[in-house]
């Protein structure tokens, strides 16, 4: 098949601004269409490979960097569709497209006479005169041959393959089984008791979850984050607390089909065993090989250092949720299912103010405004929303976004909403990243098509969605990695953008958070959906002050995650994963009353696929960094400082790949941060 065969709608993209044309996109046409991208491409990689003149840096790296149009189009419209409104016809698909690209690329990585044309300009770099850009483009290409076994000899290349096409397969099966079990599992609930404690906004959701399951008038508690950490946090009956959090732990570890176990040992077998072919020590050192960390000695430290205060901290807010306990006449302990439950009366009672107090002040549609005024005071750009435009989902939104002269600068979809057909969790993609290219349909360039997905609980109708404080750093996290896409600055495609390493990538996101705790703009956007009223300065100073509450519990979670990532993949095979992580968890001390964050069955950043895999800790290996880089701007007692503003959008937010994240962040504040001001920001640093 060639690539006259492929469906306009897929690749020919006439939408607003390019964006697709989601209405013509039809899920049968997926099968044949990416046969036909995959044959285009292989054209391409042969035309390139075989060309008889000299290798140049025109004529092999720019030549790969803009090969495969067609399949990256064809691509970015089915993993869209995979993780946000997926259905049987696309997960069986899912199954079968996951290891046939992986077969592919790892064919390209493998081809000798092309990694012969890169290697000879990787040898020869220091003749060609290359800018900083063009060499950190030639060095990504010359090291993911390497890493995709160019070197190796020809059996070893064909064993590389095919467990990286079995990889494939099992990170795609893995992501299907959690989101089955999600979805499977609902407790319906009827007024009366059931319902003691519950606030109006999460009986609304519950309510809605139920109608969205054919079950009118009563209330659904789901396995969306967006529904059970509030039922948890607000639910007077511990028995339903503990049935629900039981169901929500146990995601991905249920016996039958859906068990994920098998998949993370076979998992796990295979990716040492791909190291111990690259010739390194095991699967921690290859995935760190390109980052900040670079070792996984580097990351254990940070992660014990942190541990160390974290869990000391986590017991003294036991001790006193027990005494809440004890206050009621119970005699039980604090255990996981009570947790979210106690802290949120111990905050109402230290802080006077509670969840539920907050939520009606944070309303969804003023959380966006609020995150586009940020962007527009620190960058110049705006945010314009474009209604009537055919998009994938009912549900999504779409915006341009315009620079100070009025200029494009991007387009960016918002998908809010969660809904059974989406996997859970909050993610940025893209379906076109931002480059400065000739490209083979005589255009030059592209502007990046960036989108967000969230699963905030859907209200119903007439009334409008309120966010916790939680889910509002969430939708800024999320547009913070939609900036790091939308504002990207660079010429080459493959650094454009979130094509950093995976320890910086979330620097971005993380440091975006921060504006929206800025007082001026939680006075101008928290207002209440009922009165219009700003957040009374009151609780605005009880909000501020309760930053660090519960922040032992909360970095317990996540480090305990990161801990239990890195063990795996510095072990190597293990015959029982779960065995590894209890040994893991016991060694360092959890406390019984807190549990992993992810807990192995259901830990997709490391076992969906690979992107986060011995990579969990980036997340705070990047708040090391955003701690110290918002602490630029609080210095000069400006949170909008023009100045500090514009470092960071040509020094961080711009850049790419680009530039070594080293010396962009020095470039940036001048030094490499120390831990000490992310311990602060969490409240550990005593």
């Amino acid at each position: 098949m060639t690539e006259t065969h492929i469906d306009p709608a897929l690749v020919e993209w006439t939408g607003l601004n390019g964006l697709p044309r989601f209405d013509r996109v039809r899920d049968e046409a997926f099968a044949a269409n990416f046969d036909a991208a995959l044959a285009a491409h292989d054209a391409e990689i042969d035309a390139i490979a075989g060309n008889p003149e000299a290798p140049t840096f025109e004529n092999t790296v720019v030549a790969l960097e803009i090969a495969g149009d067609q399949l990256s189009r064809v691509s970015a419209l089915f993993w869209s569709r995979a993780g946000a409104n997926t259905n049987d016809l696309i997960q069986a698909l899912e199954r079968d497209i996951a290891p046939k690209m992986s077969r592919h690329y790892s064919k390209i990585g493998t081809n000798a006479a092309l990694f012969q044309r890169i290697d000879a300009l990787w040898e020869g770099r220091e003749a060609l005169n290359l800018s900083l850009e063009q060499t950190r483009v030639l060095e990504r290409h010359w090291k993911g041959f390497v890493k995709s076994g160019a070197k190796l000899e020809k059996p070893e290349q064909e064993r590389l393959s095919a467990i990286n096409e079995t990889l494939a397969g099992l990170g795609a099966k893995f992501g299907q089984n959690v989101l089955a079990d999600e979805k499977s599992w609902v407790l319906f609930l009827d007024e009366g008791d059931a319902l003691d404690g519950l606030p109006d906004f999460l009986k609304d959701a519950m309510a809605a979850a139920a109608r969205e399951r054919g079950q009118h008038g009563r209330y659904a508690v789901t396995l969306s984050r967006s529904i059970i950490e509030p039922f948890l946090t607000f639910s007077a009956r511990r028995d339903l607390r503990e049935q629900a959090f039981r169901a929500w732990v146990a995601r991905g570890e249920n016996a039958g089909e859906t068990d994920n176990r098998g998949i993370v040992k076979d998992t796990l077998a295979l990716r040492a065993e791909k190291a111990g072919l690259l010739g390194y020590e095991n699967f921690a050192a290859l995935k760190l090989d390109n980052t900040m960390a670079k070792t996984p000695d580097a990351v254990n430290g940070l992660l014990m250092q942190v541990w160390e205060k974290a869990v000391a901290r986590a017991r003294e807010e036991e001790a006193d949720l027990a005494v809440l306990v004890a206050d009621e006449g119970r005699n039980h302990p604090v255990m996981p299912w009570d947790w979210r439950y106690y802290a949120e009366k111990l905050r109402a009672q230290k802080f006077n103010f509670s969840e539920a107090e907050l939520k009606p002040y944070l309303q969804l549609e003023k959380i966006i405004d609020a995150c586009f005024d940020v962007a527009e005071r620190l960058f110049g750009i705006r945010a314009i929303e474009k209604k009537d435009v055919p998009v994938y989902h009912p549900d999504v939104r779409v915006f341009e976004i315009r620079d100070r002269e009025d200029r494009l600068v991007a387009m960016f979809l918002g998908d809010y909403f969660a809904r059974s057909s989406k996997r859970s969790g909050a993610w940025m993609s893209s379906y076109q990243s931002q480059h400065r290219l000739p490209l083979a349909n005589g255009s030059v360039g592209e502007i990046p098509i960036i989108y967000n997905v969230c699963n905030f609980a859907k209200p119903a109708e007439g009334k409008p969605a309120l966010l916790s404080i939680d889910d509002a750093r969430t939708l800024f996290h999320e547009f913070g990695h939609a900036l790091h896409g939308m504002l990207s600055d660079v010429t080459y495609p493959s650094v454009s953008g979130t094509g950093v390493s995976r320890d910086f990538v979330e620097l971005p996101s993380q440091l975006y958070e921060h504006w929206l705790t800025v007082p001026e703009i939680l006075t101008r956007y928290a207002v209440h959906y009922q009165t219009g009223e700003a957040m009374p300065a009151a609780l605005l100073d009880k909000v501020l002050a309760a930053r660090t509450f519960n922040s032992g519990f909360a970095t317990v979670e996540f480090t305990s995650s990161a801990l239990v990532d890195m063990a795996f993949h510095t072990r190597g095979a293990v015959d029982d994963p779960m065995a590894v992580q209890a040994q893991v968890l016991e060694e360092i001390g959890l406390p019984a009353s807190i549990v992993m964050r992810h807990a192995t069955p259901h830990f997709q950043h490391v076992f969906s696929g690979d992107g986060y895999s011995a990579g969990y800790y980036s997340y705070m290996w990047s708040e090391v960094l955003d701690a110290d880089a918002f602490a630029a701007f609080t210095e000069t007692g400006d949170a909008f400082n023009p100045a500090m503003a514009e470092r960071l959008k040509t020094y961080i937010y711009a850049v790419g790949g680009s530039v070594d994240p080293e010396d962009a962040y020095k470039a940036f504040r001048g030094k490499l941060p120390s831990p000490e001001a992310m311990l602060e920001k969490k409240g550990l640093a005593a």
